[in-house]
């Protein structure tokens, strides 16, 4: 599952760079979407210690991936840590502003952490 880390300090993990570019899609009311397929959990504002998933920090984490989506084929998976978007620092962001972030680009470049990955 989720992995410690401390903000401001070195983790040994190997850090997994994603590109993620949405598919445009149409809303009932006629509005074009951009859809990513996943979801997001954590922030500073939030309270880790009250996380479903565990997690032990209060990073951004990747909560959901929706089968055949962007994300999933992308290689995005649940519990990735997001550590940029690109090139935005979301180590330590309220949740919101990740969300807002990732709204409004139609490409993602994710640079992730995932547990146990720590060499190529």
């Amino acid at each position: 599952m989720a992995f410690t880390h401390q903000p401001g300090t070195a983790m040994e993990c190997l850090s997994i760079p994603i590109t993620l570019t949405k598919e445009s899609a149409i809303d009932t009311d006629g509005r074009e979407l951009l859809k990513c397929g996943f979801k997001i959990g954590g922030g500073i504002d939030q309270d880790f210690r009250k996380s479903p998933q565990g997690y032990t920090d209060n990073g951004i984490y990747v909560t959901e991936v929706h089968d055949g989506s962007p994300a999933s084929k992308s290689g995005l998976r649940i519990h990735d840590k997001i550590l940029q978007c690109n090139g935005y620092d979301f180590t330590m962001v309220t949740h919101k502003k990740a969300v807002d972030y990732i709204k409004k680009h139609k490409i993602l470049n994710l640079l992730v952490a995932r547990r146990g990955v720590t060499s190529t």
